[in-house]
C-alpha cells in the first residue's frame, strides 16, 4: 500500500464498514476491479478526521458505517466500461431508476476521475448505537436520483433530520458535502488534491 494510506478500521477504533464495491451489492451487480478484499482504505489525514467525526456522532447516539473511501482508478475505468454495456435491468430499479446507464456520468453521479481515487473522500451513513440499525436516510447508497440530493423534498422529516445530523457532523470535522449524494464527503484539506492512485485494495 502507498505511503500515508492505511486500513481505516486499524486507525479508527470501532468503525463499521461494508465495502460495497468488493461485493455483489453495488450498482454494477458484481465485485469491481481493484477491490480484492472487503476492506476500506484511506489516507491517515482522512482517518484522523473520521475519528473525530465518530466521536461527534456518538454524542448524538450514532455510529458511522463506511461504504467506500479510497477507490482505485481501475475501478472508475470499470464503471465507464460497464456504463457502455447493454442494459440488463438487474440493478436499474434500485440504483438508477429514472436515468440510463450512460447518464450517470453527465448527471454527476459517477466521474471519470473520482475524488475517491485521491484517498480522502468517503461514502458513509449513520447507524443507531443502541440498536445497530441504520438510520433512515431516504434512499440507499448509490441511488442515482434527485431524491439523493441534499435538500430533496420527497423524504420524510426523520430522514431529512438524519441527513442533517450527518452533514453537520462531517462539516464540523473538516469535510465538504457533495450536493447530489447525501452520503459523499471530501476532506477539505486533503493531502493529495491532484493525484489519482490506482493500487488495488488487497
Amino acid at each position: 500500500m502507498k505511503d500515508e494510506f492505511v486500513f481505516v478500521d486499524e486507525f479508527v477504533s470501532g468503525i463499521r464498514w461494508d465495502a460495497k464495491y468488493a461485493t455483489w451489492d453495488n450498482f454494477t451487480g458484481k465485485p469491481v476491479d481493484g477491490y480484492v478484499a472487503n476492506r476500506v482504505v484511506g489516507t491517515r489525514a482522512l482517518c484522523a478526521a473520521l475519528e473525530e467525526a465518530q466521536e461527534k456522532a456518538a454524542s448524538f447516539g450514532f455510529g458511522l458505517l463506511l461504504w467506500d473511501c479510497y477507490r482505485p482508478q481501475r475501478a472508475v475505468d470499470y464503471f465507464l466500461r460497464w456504463s457502455k454495456e447493454p442494459e440488463d435491468g438487474r440493478t436499474k430499479l434500485r440504483h438508477y431508476p429514472n436515468i440510463d446507464r450512460t447518464e450517470m456520468f453527465e448527471n454527476g453521479y459517477v466521474a471519470t476521475k473520482s475524488g475517491h481515487s485521491r484517498g480522502s473522500t468517503v461514502d458513509l451513513t449513520l447507524y443507531h448505537l443502541a440498536t445497530g440499525e441504520l438510520a433512515p436516510m431516504g434512499g440507499d447508497h448509490d441511488l442515482m436520483d434527485l431524491i439523493s440530493h441534499h435538500g430533496a423534498k420527497e423524504i420524510t422529516q426523520v430522514e431529512a433530520r438524519n441527513r442533517q445530523y450527518l452533514c453537520s457532523i462531517m462539516e464540523a470535522c473538516g469535510f465538504s458535502p457533495y450536493d447530489r449524494e447525501w452520503w459523499h464527503y471530501t476532506l477539505k484539506d486533503e493531502p493529495y488534491p491532484d493525484t489519482y492512485f490506482d493500487f488495488p485494495i488487497t
